[in-house]
């Protein structure tokens, strides 16, 4: 059998009650992205920054992985070749679901990093300005998150993945954010089948030969069964 990459974004959390950038009334709607997602607005307001994360922190671990994690787990579980979750999301609600091969490009809310050093460990349920690292004591904690102007984790092995993937599938994302809105012209230019699974049509919907419409709880889950019955 080949290999599936599946790209997740913030869509397939929404319906854990993890809101997106997009939503009102959510985390995000309270501040600027530049405040509080930025290298910039963590050295002007750290304070603010490290509140704002223990925020989501919190909400993602009262989370429970939904229908279309469960789904992907069992992807991964039944298919007989590789499959690999590529996750935009800072959660860890693939993990919840019993995935195992999740990469997170933008990090995870459950990690710290050391401005400093870069050394990485298991966060605390909050973090404040001047929290020391473990490894080399500096006051430089912040969360291991990949903020707005910074590389995404993993790059080297997502482009591989891509490249050798016989399906990729898009679930739950907006299109707008690079590089991820790119890898579905990186996986077809390969020769992949491209699907994409959304609420509504993402900003690249015209580069994927199929498309499905809908909760990502139901329709994750029917794409799935009809993958795993080939």
């Amino acid at each position: 059998m080949g290999s599936i990459v599946i790209l997740t974004g913030a869509g397939i959390s929404a319906e854990s009650g993890l809101g997106t950038f997009r939503d009102v009334g959510g985390l995000w709607s309270q501040h600027r992205i530049e405040d509080v997602a930025t290298p910039e607005g963590f050295a002007r307001d750290p304070a603010l920054v490290h509140g704002f994360y223990n925020a989501r922190r919190a909400n993602a671990a009262a989370a429970a992985p939904n229908a279309a994690h469960l789904a992907l787990a069992r992807l991964e579980a039944k298919y007989a070749g590789q499959v690999t979750i590529v996750t935009q999301n800072v959660d860890a609600l693939h993990e919840a679901a019993r995935s195992r091969n999740v990469l997170h490009m933008h990090g995870t809310l459950a990690g710290a990093l050391c401005a400093a050093c870069e050394h990485r460990w298991t966060a605390p349920p909050e973090m404040a300005p001047g929290h020391p690292c473990p490894a080399c004591a500096a006051p430089a904690a912040r969360p291991d998150v990949v903020w707005f102007g910074e590389m995404p984790y993993h790059m080297e092995e997502i482009w591989d993945l891509l490249r050798a993937a016989d399906v990729f599938a898009a679930i739950g994302t907006s299109g707008q954010v690079y590089p991820a809105a790119a890898f579905v012209q990186d996986a077809a230019r390969a020769g992949a089948h491209t699907v994409e699974i959304n609420l509504e049509p993402s900003a690249v919907v015209s580069d994927f030969a199929e498309t499905r419409f809908g909760r990502a709880s139901d329709e994750v889950p029917r794409w799935v069964e009809e993958v795993l019955r080939g």
